[in-house]
This record gives C-alpha cells, sequence and structure tokens, in this order.
C-alpha cells in the first residue's frame, strides 16, 4: 500500500519509525523543507511543496498514493485545506493525525487569544521582557512593538524576522525538560511567555516551568482544521487505521 504522510511533528516520525520495514506499505514522508537540518528518519523523504491542491492531486494520481495521514503541525492549517481537497479530487482516502491540544491546569495564568496579531497587542504598552517561542515564520507582528525585550528560541536561525532593538536569539530543537526552562526564564528574568497552543509532550515544559515561576503566558489559539476528516491522536492509532484501510484495498 502506497502511503503519503504529510510530516514535521514528531507524531509523523514516529508513524513514520512504525512503518519503515513493514511488507504491506510502501510509505513516503514529505516535509515542508522549512528546517535546513531536520532529523533523518528511516523512509524516503521528499522535501518541499507540491504547487497547492492541483499539484498535490497530481503527485498522488502518478505516485498511485493509496491513503495520506495528515500528520502535519496543528498550526499548518493551509496543508491540511490543500490535503483534504486535494484527497477529494483524487479519492484517496485521508487521516489527520492531530495531537490533542493543551488545556490550562491548576496555578495556570493563561491568556487565551485568536492571532499572533492579539498576542502583540495582549503584551501590552509597558516594555515587559517577553519569552517568545512562536516559531521563526510567526516573529513579524512583534516589530510592532518594539518597546519589549525579545527572548527568541527557533530551530532555525531568526535572521531579520524581528526589526527590534532588543532581542536575545538561541537555537535550540525539543524536546525540553521543565528544570532547564525554569533556569532559563528565571535568569533572562522573564516577565511573561508567549506561545503556540502546538500540543504534544516535547515543548511543554515551557508550560509547566511558567506554572511553577508564576508567569503569565500567552497561549496561541490553534487555526481552524478542515471538518469531516477522520481523526486520530497518536502514531500507533494511525498505523491501526492504515491496517485497516489496506485490509479494504483490492
Amino acid at each position: 500500500m502506497r502511503i503519503l504522510i504529510l510530516g514535521g511533528t514528531t507524531e509523523a516520525s514516529a508513524l513514520a519509525a512504525r512503518l519503515a520495514g513493514n511488507p504491506d506499505f510502501k510509505p513516503v514522508l514529505s516535509m515542508a523543507g522549512r528546517t535546513s537540518d531536520p532529523r533523518a528518519l528511516p523512509i524516503p523523504t521528499r522535501i518541499g511543496g507540491f504547487g497547492g491542491v492541483e499539484g498535490l492531486a497530481h503527485f498522488l494520481v502518478d505516485e498511485r498514493i493509496e491513503a495520506v495521514v495528515d500528520a502535519t503541525h496543528p498550526f499548518a492549517a493551509a496543508m491540511s485545506r490543500n490535503a483534504a481537497a486535494a484527497c477529494a479530487r483524487a479519492g484517496v482516502a485521508l487521516l489527520a493525525l492531530r495531537r490533542p491540544s493543551w488545556t490550562p491546569q491548576e496555578g495556570d495564568r493563561w491568556l487565551e487569544v485568536p492571532s499572533m496579531g492579539e498576542a502583540v497587542h495582549a503584551l501590552g504598552a509597558a516594555p515587559r521582557r517577553v519569552f517568545l517561542t512562536v516559531g521563526r515564520l510567526e516573529l513579524p507582528p512583534f516589530a510592532a512593538a518594539p518597546q519589549h525585550v525579545y527572548l527568541v528560541r527557533t530551530i532555525e536561525p531568526i535572521g531579520e524576522a524581528l526589526p527590534v532593538p532588543n532581542v536575545i536569539a538561541i537555537q535550540d530543537r525539543a524536546p525540553f525538560d521543565e528544570a532547564a526552562e525554569r533556569e532559563l526564564m528565571e535568569r533572562e528574568r522573564i516577565d511573561v511567555v508567549v506561545t503556540k497552543n502546538s500540543g504534544g509532550a516535547a515543548t511543554y515544559p515551557k508550560i509547566t516551568a511558567a506554572r511553577a515561576l508564576g508567569l503569565p503566558v500567552i497561549v496561541v489559539a490553534r487555526p481552524e482544521k478542515p471538518s469531516g476528516v477522520e481523526e486520530v491522536a497518536t502514531a500507533e492509532a494511525a498505523f491501526e487505521w492504515l491496517q485497516r484501510t489496506h485490509g479494504r484495498t483490492p
């Protein structure tokens, strides 16, 4: 069974590892190419976009793909919409592998906002020391609030993405741990954390560290994903879905 995994998450990597070497499946993992040094995975991997819905639909037909697993980042809404439309056009089975959102726990001081622009506004006018963990591509809106000191953590160099006077840029890759996150926030005298509600365990320690330190967290809500798509929350559940789908394929 020929499978396309739309990746970029730990769940996609886990599914790739689960499928590797299984003679029932011939998977390929697609990555957007936003990380210059992605982790090597044990199945064939392609890098780059497809050219929108039409390009992806052609790829599915040309490569005789029988099932697609959308395991993209929770904020990759455009790719998920393209996948739903392309699979419908090509008549290919589609599964969404979507990790659960984080939810506030006792002791959390969350302010949930619908967009990056609202997160900028929520920082307020008074200068603050901000731990900004939203990804390199989401940094430009914060240039509208140059009065703050920003501690920015990304996988890739930020370049000119945040042209403000006071930026401390660090490069690191999840998973993180709570003790190190607490030490970082204390050392940099952080006043507030800004994050996307990405879900998952790999970056959750910043939430528990902020809770332990009593820091407010501005949480940007997830964008809407296509409705009417079957969903699972784990790589193992996705593998079981593929087994069932394979069993129904002539």
